[in-house]
Formats: C-alpha cells, structure tokens, sequence
C-alpha cells in the first residue's frame, strides 16, 4: 500500500502509536472493569461499579483528531470519552484514578468515566447526548475573543446528530463563523438501535449544507483520511473561515457498555476483520515505514504506560463519606 496521504513516515508512526496506545488503555480498563465482577456479572460491583464504555475500533478518529491539536485548543466528548482524551493529551494517571473513584483523580472521584474534566487541557465530556456541542461553541467563542487561532472540537455520535443541541449548535456556529470542528462517530448504532431506523439521511455529513458550511464524510475508518479531513477543517477554523462538520464510518467493536451481549447486532461476527489496528500495522509494515520488531516496542511502551496509570489509581485513596458534600454547590441545603 503506497502513502498517498503526504504524510511522513514519522507522522505515520505516531498516528499508529497513538491508536496502540488506546487500545491498549481500553483492554486493562476492561480487565480491570471485569477483574471483580464475577461469577455472575453486576455492574453495581468492584473497583470500577457503575456502567463503562469503551472506545475500541474508533481509534482512528481519536488519532487524526489528536494530531492536529495543540496547546490551548479545547475538545468536547461524549460518554465513550477515553480514546480522544488520551489522544488530546488528558494525564492518564489522573484520567484513570478518576475512572476508578479515588482523591487523585481529576474530578477527585466525583465524577467517573463519563464525567472527565481536566482544564489544563480545556478537556470535557457528559453522559448526555450531543450535551458536548454547546460548550465547544463557548470555547471557541472565547478563542476567539482572546484573539488566538485556538480552534474547538466536539467529538458526538451519530445519534447525538438528531438531537436539537447537535442543530442549535451548527446553525449558531455557522452564523458567527467560529472556530469549530463538529465530528461525528458514526459506529452504526445508538446504543442497540440502528442508523438506518433513527436517521433520514445516509450521511449526516450532507447535513452541513444546510447551514453552509464545509460537511466531509470519512469511510471505512481509515486514520489517514481522517488526519486529511481534520486537518483541513482545523486549518479553515484557524484561518477565520467557520466551522466544519466531518463524519466518520467508524466501528464499536465491543459492546454499548460493558456487559451489552450485543445480540442485536447481526455484523458482530465480521467486526474483528475490520479492526483499523491490524490494518494500519500491516499497511506501515508493507510500505516499509516500520518493523514487525517496532510495532512490538511501540506495544511495550504503551503497556509500560497504561500500567503506570492503572497502578496509580489504585494507589490513590478512595474519597471519604465524610466529604460528600465537598466540591459541589450547597447553598440553601439544610444542615
């Protein structure tokens, strides 16, 4: 497979270290997730209770997003946050004691998986459908009033791109032209329910017509396209020129949330043979840009990584009930 992306070699590596690296973050999540949680499954139980959602086969979007962020940009994610904070730089040793409830973490427990913030790196994410895009929008409305080239992303899911906040937010941003990047995960499902019985269109990327902006839709999940579609998008936001909308046909390859069978899904059987990782790999190992023995490293340094985040978190004190009432607002509630 020849590289006609204009990539260097160098580029191309990191896109891939980057994906290893998540991966390879998601698997000891999901270890860890389950290590406490048998025989019988309760997802109320363990380290880590609560519902988890996790980000493997949509490496690439995270990749190509990451890539072209820098010190100062903001990004929104949703509630299957883990692949594009890592990918935008989010500390994960506090990213993970967070996800596992301790002091250390960034909200100091409070918040979980689904509630990330880390202001360092103008980082957020919710559990509430296309709750993401309207914060992008203050971000970038504040970028710009500051008078940097800042840009802002709000990474949704194709479900989020029928709710009104996804619309709202385009029609606004397209009217002040801000600095905003929309991207759309498009991994086929809404939770259990399919695209094809949830939206009217084939493409939610057609739907940036109507506001009169740039909409790109990436296919098969290949991170190269999606370094060429962000990074064009990135670039006309840094210019002044408005937003974009890219979608991206990406892949769940594991379930909704940990403990989802999944017997909904008659694709499951062929979605290991599209994992982008393998495919990446043998595409760089084919063009000469790396060894079978580099990807090896490049896999013992991510997992050198990933265990040092997971062996901080679990050192990380787990928060007193005696300070339940810290860190939130208490005005007005009886003593």
């Amino acid at each position: 497979m020849a590289d006609t992306s204009g990539l260097t070699a160098q580029s191309r590596r990191d896109l891939l270290s980057m994906m290893i690296l998540i991966r390879t973050y998601e698997e000891a999540i999901l270890r860890e997730y389950h290590a406490d949680k048998s025989p019988g499954f309760d997802i109320g139980a363990g380290l880590v209770p609560g519902e988890m959602h996790l980000s493997a086969g949509q490496e690439p979007v995270a990749a190509g997003i990451g890539a072209h962020l820098r010190e100062g940009d903001a990004l929104t994610a949703t509630h299957r946050p883990h692949h594009v904070a890592i990918a935008h730089g989010v500390d994960l040793r506090r990213m993970t004691a967070e996800i596992f409830g301790r002091e250390d973490g960034l909200g100091r427990g409070r918040g979980g998986h689904m509630h990330l913030f880390d202001p360092d790196r103008h980082f957020s994410c919710s559990g509430i459908i296309a709750e993401g895009l309207p914060p992008a929008l203050g971000q970038a409305f504040a970028l710009r009033r500051a008078g940097t080239d800042g840009v802002a992303v709000a990474v949704t899911g194709e479900g989020a791109a029928n709710q009104g906040a996804f619309h709202e937010s385009l029609n606004l941003a397209a009217l002040w032209k801000l600095p905003v990047v929309f991207v759309v995960e498009d991994n086929d499902w809404g939770i259990s329910v399919p695209r094809s019985a949830s939206t009217s269109v084939p493409s939610n990327a057609a739907r940036a017509a109507a506001y009169g902006i740039p909409g790109v839709r990436v296919e098969d999940n290949a991170v190269e396209a999606v370094h060429a579609a962000v990074g064009a998008a990135v670039a006309r936001a840094r210019a002044g020129e408005g937003p974009s909308l890219i979608e991206v046909h990406t892949l769940r390859l594991w379930g909704h949330f940990e403990g989802d069978a999944q017997g909904y899904r008659p694709d499951l059987e062929g979605a290991p043979g599209r994992d982008p990782i393998p495919t990446y790999v043998a595409a760089l190992v084919a063009d000469g840009v790396l060894t079978e023995a580099d990807v090896a490293l490049i896999r013992t340094g991510a997992a050198e990584r990933v265990e040092d985040a997971i062996a901080f978190a679990k050192a990380s004190p787990v928060p007193s009930p005696d300070d339940a009432l810290k860190y939130v607002f208490t005005e007005g509630i009886p003593a």
